[in-house]
């Protein structure tokens, strides 16, 4: 009678079940050790996790402002990692949304410590406005409902929005000026996101900088600066969270959910 084949690969099973317990034991460890901020940025990965690690400059349009890029430091200044790798997860869906048209060249995402910057552009061979109005072109409408689509998944994000204009107002504004039509645009971008997805609870601001704050690196009379900036600002940020009360802003227009 033929003897039966003992298996001698116990041992390999448990000396597997060993060095898995070992390592939990470690990370368990591991994080006991560390402050409640990196604490609560690991139990919001595991609620909603993205792994993606992408790289510090993505957009459209290139930034040319290399410090506007977030370098990390080693220590949690303003944002946990965990957040900022979402930011980025959501930069990346933008860009490759966008790209399927390839004839996108009106909008520019910047990466920051504080949240992602989005400027749309209303240049004039690529309109997202009817001259002089805050009226949005189809092009303009599917830039902003695109935006929103990708925006509305990620419900953490504070979002003010701003409206800009070059040094010098577009002719035909119908008797608007430079800060009506800042603001105006910059509403009707709201609902645009509203329309789209995007919740009235996420929109915390609404404003009209008229000529003020035009594009680093560009003249005040370059239509560049004619643009409508969506920021996603992180909920931890010292920046967001920072009591902005005692400065003095443009134009500002309210969160008005009722406005149509």
């Amino acid at each position: 009678m033929k003897k039966a084949h003992r298996d001698h690969g116990v041992w390999k099973v448990a000396y597997a079940d060993f060095v898995t317990a070992m390592m939990a034991l470690f990370l368990c460890l591991w994080l006991t050790s560390q402050d409640q901020k990196i604490k609560d940025a690991v139990e919001r990965a595991f609620r909603n996790p993205f792994s993606s690690v992408t790289k510090e400059s993505v957009g459209i349009i290139a930034s040319q402002d290399k410090s506007a890029s977030y370098q990390q430091q080693g220590h949690f200044q303003s944002v946990s990692a965990v957040e900022m790798e979402t930011m980025r997860h959501l930069s990346d869906d933008l860009s490759r949304l966008l790209k399927q048209d390839e004839n996108v060249t009106s909008v520019r995402i910047d990466l920051t410590p504080e949240g992602l910057n989005i400027n749309i552009f209303d240049r004039s061979n690529k309109p997202i406005f009817n001259p002089g109005t805050a009226t949005f072109t189809d092009y303009g409408a599917w830039v902003f409902s695109t935006l929103a689509w990708e925006i509305s998944r990620y419900t953490t994000f504070r979002i003010e929005l701003e409206g800009h204009t070059e040094s010098k107002t577009e002719s035909g504004t119908g008797g608007h000026d430079a800060w009506d039509l800042s603001t105006e645009r910059a509403n009707a971008a709201r609902r645009e996101l509203a329309e789209n997805g995007v919740l009235d609870k996420q929109i915390s601001k609404v404003s009209g900088f008229a000529d003020t704050v035009p594009m680093e690196g560009y003249l005040p009379t370059d239509e560049s600066n004619r643009r409508v900036t969506v920021l996603l600002k992180l909920t931890e940020s010292v920046n967001a969270l920072s009591d902005t009360s005692g400065q003095d802003r443009p134009t500002e227009l309210p969160n008005d959910n009722s406005s149509n």
